[in-house]
């Protein structure tokens, strides 16, 4: 059922979008968390092989992020203007654009994919464990991409119940699938499997995935309410569309390329300390993620509630929004944070049993939970520039607490001071906290509130 989120209470509206937003992607980083775990018990090899190709392979995700953080003020803003022609003109033209830049990007992976992963490791195994799970994933990235895209349509039009269905019954698909075709017989069973190792389990994610954009784009363009996209309307492309598509968002897309390009090199730097931290850090990888998505739920579901209302010209809605949206990624990631530092043996020994790993994990995952607080509050806020298509402020705070901050401690730590594996986990604290500061001070300027697309 569409929405109107320009009357009615904000709050109220915040929650009922970010709630199933945040379901659904707890349910796709539940998967993420249970695929690692049945990857270390395959061997520490394998964990480190997938850590350093998931590295990689989201760099290409800047051209998702710029074309789908465009997406979300074109067609929130649209929506909430009443407009529904042009509301449904933009859900066509991003699937459309977004599948052919997702095409070049998986050809450009194909092609430099093998040296990328010899960059982090001349272990043999580790290399053959991360090309054996990684070319099937670089073959179906059109699919990837325009299963966000469907999700995205769907909430900035305030439908948030379908997209999260589709994520939970893809997520239930993926994690059955996982041990099936993973092993010879499924642990813990006498179920035999197709035993095919690191490569099953990326057979299990490109089949799910496959399934979500399927099923989502059937009932999207078989919608008989509020806004209804054309097939014939993907056959064409619209520049003045599109190339709002390609700047909008690119401020966040070059952010995006920013931290995951740090993060690239970060991951070096787990390396140079040897296997264990880098098995290590894929694990903190995936842990990151299941604290980061729900926090993108939020700024998903309140990034529709302030495109519409700034569409509508409700400025005022749209600041009670941010503010709501701060305070509650706050507390929720307090949440997370006590969780962390009181259980953080066992989250490690979920995923593996290799001791030295998971001592290097407890004192990575007590020091990084320190950075969720600054975190939620950063995304919390965020949402104004998100909704509004006032995004530099997200390229200039990754700059800033990435390569101003982050990396140049690190590479002091290293080289001059030669200090412990510890100190690319306090690195994350700092890099935190610096982007919470930044991305509050351009909330507080509140040229967001004067932007329209």
């Amino acid at each position: 059922m569409k929405k109107d989120l320009t009357r009615g209470n904000v709050p109220g509206h915040l929650i009922r979008l970010a709630v199933p937003t945040m379901a659904g992607f707890m349910a796709q980083t539940l998967y993420d968390l249970v695929d690692m775990a049945w990857i270390g018990r395959i061997s520490s090899e394998a964990v480190a092989g997938v850590t350093i190709f998931t590295t990689v392979f989201w760099i290409v995700e800047v051209l998702n992020e710029i074309i789908g953080n465009s997406s979300v003020s074109l067609i929130s803003q649209s929506y909430g203007a009443g407009n529904r022609e042009r509301t449904e003109q933009a859900i066509e033209q991003t699937l459309t654009f977004k599948a052919l830049v997702a095409l070049l990007a998986a050809a450009l992976l194909f092609m430099f994919i093998k040296p990328l992963m010899a960059f982090f490791t001349e272990d043999r195994l580790v290399l053959k464990m991360a090309l054996d799970y990684g070319y099937l994933r670089i073959f179906f990235l059109p699919f990837m991409f325009s299963s966000f895209t469907v999700n995205t349509a769907l909430r900035c039009t305030g439908d948030v119940r379908t997209p999260m269905i589709i994520m939970i019954i893809s997520s239930i698909l993926n994690i059955v699938l996982d041990p099936f075709f993973m092993f010879e017989t499924i642990p813990g069973t006498s179920i035999p499997g197709l035993n095919m190792g690191i490569f099953g389990a990326s057979l299990a994610t490109v089949i799910s995935t496959t399934a979500a954009f399927l099923g989502g784009f059937i009932f999207l363009f078989s919608s008989g309410g509020g806004v209804k996209p054309k097939l014939k309307g993907l056959l064409k492309l619209r520049w003045d569309i599109d190339y709002k598509l390609l700047t909008i968002g690119l401020p966040i897309g070059l952010e995006t390329f920013s931290r995951q390009f740090s993060l690239f090199l970060i991951m070096k730097f787990a390396a140079l300390y040897g296997t264990a931290s880098l098995a290590a850090f894929g694990i903190g990888n995936r842990l990151y993620g299941f604290i980061f998505l729900p926090l993108i739920g939020l700024f998903m579901g309140g990034s529709t509630v302030v495109g519409q209302n700034l569409g509508a010209d409700r400025v005022d809605r749209a600041v009670s929004a941010s503010k709501w949206s701060a305070l509650f990624s706050t507390i929720m990631m307090i949440f997370f944070m006590a969780v962390a530092q009181i259980f953080p043996s066992s989250i490690m020994s979920f995923f593996i049993s290799d001791s030295d790993v998971i001592g290097t994990g407890v004192e990575m995952i007590r020091l990084i939970s320190i950075s969720f607080i600054p975190m939620g509050s950063t995304f919390g806020l965020a949402i104004a520039f998100s909704g509004s298509g006032h995004n530099m402020p997200f390229l200039l705070s990754g700059i800033v607490s990435k390569w101003v901050v982050q990396l140049p401690f690190l590479l002091a730590g290293w080289f001059i001071f030669h200090w412990p594996v510890s100190t690319i986990w306090i690195s994350f604290i700092l890099a935190d906290v610096v982007s919470a500061f930044f991305i509050a001070g351009a909330y507080g300027r509140g040229k967001w509130k004067e932007i329209r697309v």
